[in-house]
């Protein structure tokens, strides 16, 4: 069986994993919509959706179904190629994440797509493309609206990116790698979630605010502005930004299980069965998600002036703070 799978070409491995993986993940996708709207429901005392199929269970198909044969509108006034690849870039970007996340290990190595030294580093370089998509799909429609909410998105984004990326680096000080796969080998006595908990509560923030989640989510405003970046977007194309959404607050609760809390590792000591510690990266990251659910059932947005206040004053200084001391710290046992 060994040597069939070694006669095998690498590329055709390759494939079929990401194939498998991209089914996993849309329908990951697919169910965490469903699940939110029925937690939102029981958190707001009122029932979520129950119709299609036994316990709602067939409403994701139904919304794809439906989104699928909605009329695509192009606006006179947008850029027609722009306009349309605004949308694939963002679902590309958020897509390309999964192939080097490791879900599960064990003492011989990470079980993802693609083994990246740099993991860490491609990740989030990946997804500060994403930006673009979001940038060119106000500007490309043509409407004041749309483009004020991209420009938004933009300020966002980048004043928020900055302070998670100073608190991760703390993880990588205490790790000496940017291997996610080393990252969880070096907590399997201690998560990093407790050395750096400053660094876990900044990554918290910044993630929903990253995502453009509630109560962060300035950029579609309605109130201010109609719909935000993606107002004259319809059909199938507003779809691939509502996917992109939440493939990556998906992706922020991956990368948060795998920094701070311990990846695949159980509460003590190392995972010794793979299938294990695929549970155990299941539980962490969708208490992850449930968090999510929960600020957005609970919390008002913010105002956009007290957004950016609050992420260049308060988290920025607080997460150099962090770093400075971490690598003192480190400099110092060292």
């Amino acid at each position: 069986m060994n040597a069939a799978i070694a006669a095998v070409p690498l590329w055709v491995i390759v494939l079929i994993k990401s194939a498998i993986l991209l089914l996993i993940v849309v329908t990951t996708f697919a169910y965490s919509m469903l699940a939110e709207r029925k937690i939102m429901a029981w958190m707001q005392l009122r029932p979520g959706p129950n119709r299609v199929g036994p316990w709602g269970m067939m409403q994701p198909a139904a919304d794809a179904l439906k989104m699928m044969f909605k009329e695509d509108l192009t606006p006179n006034t947008a850029d027609p190629l722009i306009y349309k690849l605004a949308p694939f870039i963002s679902l590309i970007t958020a897509m390309g994440t999964y192939a080097i996340i490791p879900f599960t290990g064990d003492s011989g190595g990470a079980y993802s797509v693609g083994d990246v030294n740099a993991g860490i580093l491609f990740i989030f370089s990946l997804t500060s493309i994403g930006v673009y998509g979001i940038s060119l799909a106000g500007w490309a429609s043509g409407s004041k609206f749309p483009l004020l909410g991209s420009v938004r998105s933009t300020a966002q984004m980048i004043s928020y990116e900055l302070s998670m990326s100073m608190s991760v680096i703390g993880v990588l000080i205490l790790t000496g790698s940017t291997s996610l796969a080393a990252i969880v080998n070096s907590q399997a006595r201690v998560w990093f979630i407790v050395p750096q908990i400053v660094g876990f509560l900044i990554y918290l923030i910044t993630a929903v605010a990253e995502t453009n989640r509630a109560p962060f989510d300035l950029v579609e405003a309605e109130t201010e502005l109609v719909g935000g970046f993606h107002t004259e977007y319809s059909g199938l194309r507003f779809g691939l930004f509502f996917i992109a959404e939440y493939l990556n607050m998906i992706t922020v609760s991956c990368l948060a299980t795998l920094l701070f809390l311990g990846g695949w590792n159980p509460l003590f000591g190392p995972a010794g069965n793979p299938w294990i510690g695929l549970v155990w990266f299941l539980i962490k990251a969708g208490a992850f998600l449930f968090f999510y659910i929960w600020l957005r059932s609970t919390l008002p947005r913010l105002r956009y002036d007290r957004l950016m206040d609050f992420g260049w004053k308060v988290l920025l200084p607080v997460a150099t703070l962090n770093l400075v001391v971490t690598a003192v710290i480190i400099a110092v046992r060292g």
